[in-house]
């Protein structure tokens, strides 16, 4: 009687096994539904469901992931996360020969997944401005959030940026997309004396934005470079002698206007004095502080960030990458 049931038992064991080989077989092989698999076995789809699991339980289905299609950008970002203790690492895979404007539309495609994922009801989300904020909020997908708020990190550009690339126009355009409410910033992010600033400073509507930046969740920012300083946008901006200021006190980059060398040591000259800006500390307090930028050029600045403490969270492309990590070795 013993042996008949232990026999019974293997036949059984043997039976099962055979099911749960023919289940893999049309699910993994044939590229069967589970509810065609329930209906061509007579088997409940709920079972067939439990019995997949089974079979990866068991080792009769092992699935490996080809880590060789992207092993360059995971590698990076590992290396990234570790050297700078980051929450978030993208590296977006883009041909180094592509325009710039592509490659810009890459890295805000990224970062408007990242935000997707990262926001929650109640957050305060901080953007600064420029090409890059464009093209994240460009690619944010529809969705609602309650009670979020959208809020300037930077003062305006006073007639020497794109409309587009404005702050207020950036968290405008979140602000719609996430069914948030949107604050404007109705200042110039340089004035011309100190004592114009403390003015705007100690002004009702700047204490309504001081406060948001006080209760910051999440914050967006484009990371600039003293490398392109050639360019005519940053000398109608800065003017000459401040850009050579800055350039004199070996300022490697900046975060909305506030600059920090290539150790991430903030820089003072006497621009500090006439901003309108977000501090850099205060960008340390935020759940997420997310840096976007790409370009070879742009690699001290965003080391000097990186360094500083200033993100917590990065996305850039691999080429960027790669070049980050070989300065910061």
């Amino acid at each position: 009687m013993c042996r008949k049931r232990k026999a019974g038992n293997a036949v059984e064991k043997k039976t099962d096994r055979m099911l749960l080989i023919r289940i893999a077989q049309m699910y993994y092989e044939q590229n069967m539904t589970q509810s065609q698999i329930a209906k061509e076995l007579g088997i409940y789809r709920t079972t067939i469901s439990r019995l997949l699991k089974k079979v990866k339980e068991d080792g009769i289905v092992r699935i490996t992931i080809n880590y060789g299609i992207a092993g360059d950008n995971i590698a990076a970002e590992q290396t990234l996360k570790k050297r700078f203790r980051l929450k978030e690492a993208i590296v977006v895979s883009v041909d180094r020969n592509q325009s710039g404007a592509v490659k810009l539309q890459a890295i805000g495609q990224a970062c408007a997944r990242l935000l997707a994922k990262i926001i929650k009801d109640g957050d305060v989300i901080g953007f600064s401005w420029g090409s890059s904020l464009a093209e994240t909020v460009d690619a944010l997908e529809t969705s609602r959030r309650k009670g979020v708020v959208c809020v300037p990190l930077v003062g305006g550009s006073s007639g020497k940026l794109e409309s587009r690339f404005h702050s207020n126009t950036i968290c405008y355009q979140a602000a719609l997309k996430l069914g948030a409410q949107s604050l404007m910033i109705d200042l110039p992010t340089i004035v011309e004396k100190k004592e114009t600033r403390d003015d705007i400073l100690r002004s009702s509507h700047f204490r309504e934005i001081a406060s948001m930046w006080e209760h910051l969740s999440v914050a967006v920012f484009g990371i600039g470079s003293m490398n392109i300083t050639g360019r005519s946008t940053w000398h109608a901006f800065y003017g000459e002698e401040t850009v050579k200021e800055l350039g004199d006190r070996k300022a490697a980059g900046d975060i909305c206007s506030r600059f920090f060398d290539e150790k991430g040591v903030p820089v003072q000259t006497s621009l500090s004095e006439r901003t309108i800006t977000i501090q850099l500390e205060k960008l340390k307090r935020a759940r997420y502080a997310i840096g976007v930028a790409e370009s070879l050029e742009k690699v001290p600045g965003i080391a000097g960030a990186l360094r500083g403490g200033y993100i917590n969270a990065l996305v850039t492309t691999e080429e960027t990458a790669a070049g980050i990590i070989k300065l910061t070795e």
